[in-house]
């Protein structure tokens, strides 16, 4: 099944995607004109919703691994 290591690797992969997206957003936000218009408030959606998954499987992984 899965196994500790595993856990911890797939947590932390979600919390650099979700890193990746934050400072992408922020970035295209500062940089602004039309970049910004077009992106950044799709990126920052898109980091609301990997959010979201990160956190339900980082509850999912506390609830059934336990011990």
């Amino acid at each position: 099944m899965i196994t500790g290591t595993l856990v911890k690797i797939l947590g932390i992969v979600l919390l650099i995607v979700v890193a990746v997206v934050l400072i992408l957003g922020i970035g295209t936000l500062f940089k602004g004109g039309e970049t910004s218009k077009k992106y950044s408030n799709k990126l920052m959606q898109y980091r609301v919703l990997f959010q979201f998954v990160a956190i339900i499987v980082l509850v999912c992984f506390a609830y059934f691994f336990k011990n």
